[in-house]
């Protein structure tokens, strides 16, 4: 008996072996996707433009976007415009370059966490007076809703795959959001194609600046969009809502608006501020529904972190410039999405110290300056040799070395990272991998002497990352 239950054992052994050895990440593109020659600093290929604002398309078909598997984004919202609600099979990251306004991502199982509540409805009741009288349907009802969030420049915003999410421009200036859709997630089950789905607008023929589609020769130069109502029958809807056909008729309909329309009065919303904060809670436990392992996780989870405050770099030197991080540790929602970022600035001439990703690719944007950026394959060809700028999108997959040296302007980005929890592996710097080796080893690989050696490991021991232009300096 015992020798048939080892044979069992070792089999299953073997078998789940043989599983785990033949499983393909989730991100690993296939050969046909990692085509990686050259690299390029890339502008948007298509820009639609809508009443409200406009949407920027990079080419999601060449050849580094299709390796790394995302799909950046570049959205502009005019003052009192509305991107309107929609959903997607993949998680997105959003960077804030410009403006400020509210944004709502709501679950699928949250309650209405916030609602207008007795002290709104009197204070509209007491301006209504002061006012005169409105016109009829112009006095606001009360309402209930899941929670929005205001957001700043150099906020991060976190979005989960099928979180239903809106964006409203509440400002007096453009909002500019820059954003990668993570095609290549494992939440993802559909294909890696950018596939959005909307609940509200749609378009007929927009046109654009076409590019080319993979290899082949077709070209996209239009944009046809309905949303997901519009597919539905009227009558089946309008059972579904229990409402008006007429009303389900204006859902399916797109009068051709485009994706972000401009609101005809400006509008308001129960937001968290200082008054507001946590009422809706209390209120919610009030009505008998006790909170649950949902409602303070999922439904209560942080989707927002500023990058922008120089008290919480990460890294930071007076000479060379700052970085901060945001990880799955500072906003643990990118444990979920398994994505992160990074906001850096170099000072004019300053150096990001060579180095490589461990477990991520990353998507720079440049957000101001200019930078010289080299980008080196595992052959030890150079890949990429160029001065990117403002607006540039440059694709760093894993693995591959790289290093940038900011213009006489400086230089300011912002990276996208596939990895909740990214690690870079610098070659120069006191946190370095030659401040790691023996001296011996540094003198025989490179035929140096050991007083060589020892410069390469301490002449920048008290840098990590961001260098100060002490070379540069030295020969001018």
């Amino acid at each position: 008996m015992v020798a048939p239950k080892l044979l069992l054992g070792l089999f299953l052994c073997l078998l789940g072996t043989t599983a785990l050895a033949t499983t393909r990440s989730p991100r690993l593109g296939g050969t046909e996707r990692c085509s990686l020659q050259r690299l390029t600093a890339s502008q948007p290929s298509q820009r639609y433009e809508y009443e409200g604002g406009s949407i920027e398309l990079w080419n999601v078909y060449e050849d580094q976007f299709q390796c790394v598997g995302v799909e950046p984004v570049r959205k502009t919202i005019h003052p009192n415009s509305l991107s309107l609600p929609s959903f997607h099979p993949y998680p997105r990251l959003v960077f804030i370059e410009q403006g400020q306004g509210i944004i709502g991502i709501h679950f699928p199982g949250c309650a209405e966490t916030y609602d207008t509540g007795v002290q709104q409805q009197q204070q509209q009741q007491q301006q209504q007076q002061q006012q005169g009288p409105r016109r009829m349907g112009e006095f606001q009802q009360e309402d209930s809703h899941q929670k929005v969030h205001r957001f700043y420049p150099g906020d991060i915003i976190a979005i989960p795959a099928g979180a239903v999410h809106w964006t409203y421009n509440d400002g007096n200036q453009d909002v500019v959001a820059v954003a990668i859709r993570d095609l290549n997630n494992p939440a993802n089950q559909l294909d890696m194609q950018p596939r959005p789905f909307y609940l509200a607008g749609g378009s007929a023929s927009q046109s654009s600046t076409p590019w080319q589609q993979g290899k082949g020769s077709q070209q996209q130069g239009s944009f046809n969009f309905q949303n997901i109502f519009s597919g539905f029958d009227t009558e089946l809807l309008a059972e579904a809502f229990n409402s008006d056909p007429q009303i389900v008729r204006a859902m399916q309909e797109s009068r051709n608006r485009g994706l972000i329309v401009t609101v005809q009065q400006p509008m308001q919303f129960v937001t968290p501020d200082e008054q507001q904060q946590g009422q809706s809670r209390q209120q919610q436990a009030g009505r008998g529904g006790g909170l649950n392992g949902l409602e303070e996780t999922i439904c209560s989870a942080k989707l927002l972190y500023n990058l922008d405050s120089q008290r919480e770099a990460d890294v930071y030197s007076r000479q060379a410039g700052k970085l901060n991080y945001v990880n799955q540790h500072k906003l643990p929602v990118l444990s979920y999405l398994d994505l992160s970022a990074e906001k850096g600035y170099l000072q004019p001439n300053a150096l990001f110290s060579p180095h490589w990703a461990v477990n991520n690719h990353a998507i720079l944007y440049v957000l101001r300056g200019n930078a010289r950026v080299q980008i080196v394959s595992n052959s030890g060809q150079t890949v990429l040799d160029q001065q990117v700028n403002r607006g540039d999108i440059v694709v760093v997959p894993q693995f591959f070395a790289t290093t940038a040296q900011a213009g006489e302007s400086g230089f300011e980005w912002v990276a996208f990272k596939t990895n909740r929890s990214p690690m870079k592996s610098p070659v120069a710097g006191y946190t370095s991998v030659f401040r790691a080796l023996p001296l011996e080893v540094i003198t025989n690989a490179y035929q140096i002497s050991p007083s060589q050696a020892q410069n390469l490991k301490t002449n920048r021991e008290t840098e990590s990352m961001l260098f100060s232009p002490q070379w540069t300096s030295q020969r001018s």
